[in-house]
């Protein structure tokens, strides 16, 4: 039974040190290389903070147009009561 339960022991721990690896050494590695950038050139380094300031800028911009489009429209029903539970 001891037996068992530090064979068991084991093999988490392995499966879990497995996840740690894949995870310092794989997925991380790109982050690796911006920290790494950083001291060189801080610009490049936060390249991803500026491709996801763009997305984020261009999803608003985006999200402001059809607001605007439906309001025109008169589709947009700015009506207190539009919810059941407010009418009571």
């Amino acid at each position: 039974m001891r037996v068992n339960i530090l064979l068991t022991f084991t093999i988490m721990k392995a499966f879990f040190e497995g996840i740690q690896w894949l995870f310092e050494n794989v997925l991380f590695w790109p982050l690796n290389q911006f920290r790494a950038l950083e001291l060189e050139n801080w610009f490049g380094a936060n390249t991803i903070n500026w491709i996801f300031m763009a997305i984020c800028s261009y999803a608003t911009w985006y999200w402001c147009k059809q607001l605007t489009m439906h309001k025109n429209n008169g589709e947009e029903n700015q009506d207190t009561t539009a919810h059941s539970f407010l009418t009571k």
